[in-house]
């Protein structure tokens, strides 16, 4: 399918900044949700274009397909739109380290802003030591034949 130039970079710019592309399986559809510009059909089409030479991997689940970047895609628009080694997708960025901060400790009613809850009540709920735990003594089951899937035959 003929894709005008500006479509396809456009495709292209979006898949390599975000690292994957998502598109609804509406061939109609006048245009994609991410990329206002760009017909649905013609995302649907670059990026089966894309697949065919083994740059992207594809995954289609609920009339949706799914396609995520591979290495040799990375370097392939990395050459097409003209980008130097260091810029990535955002798929292959590390998540910024997070700052260990103090969690605030939760406290009971009436308790001071400053002391640790009592666990003896937790403590003394949870033990089962000191109270009857299951069915009594008097308890006697009783199994008879002929219920169920083990029915004589």
């Amino acid at each position: 399918m003929l894709i005008p130039k500006k479509n396809r970079k456009a495709v292209y710019e979006h898949l390599f900044k975000e690292g994957v592309m998502v598109a609804k399986k509406d061939f109609n559809l006048p245009a994609h949700p991410e990329l206002k510009t760009v017909p649905n059909l013609q995302v649907i089409k670059a990026m089966q274009s894309l697949r065919s030479k083994g740059y992207v991997k594809e995954q289609f689940a609920w009339r949706h397909f799914y396609w995520y970047l591979e290495n040799d895609g990375i370097t392939y628009l990395r050459d097409y739109l003209h980008l130097p080694q260091e810029i990535v997708p955002s798929t292959l960025k590390r998540a910024a380290a997070r700052t260990n901060t103090a969690a605030p400790r939760a406290r009971m009613q009436g308790g001071a802003p400053g002391t640790a809850p009592k666990s003896d009540d937790r403590d003394a709920y949870r033990s089962a030591e000191g109270k009857q735990v299951g069915p009594g003594q008097e308890f006697q089951p009783e199994f008879r034949g002929g219920y169920g899937r083990g029915a004589p035959q």
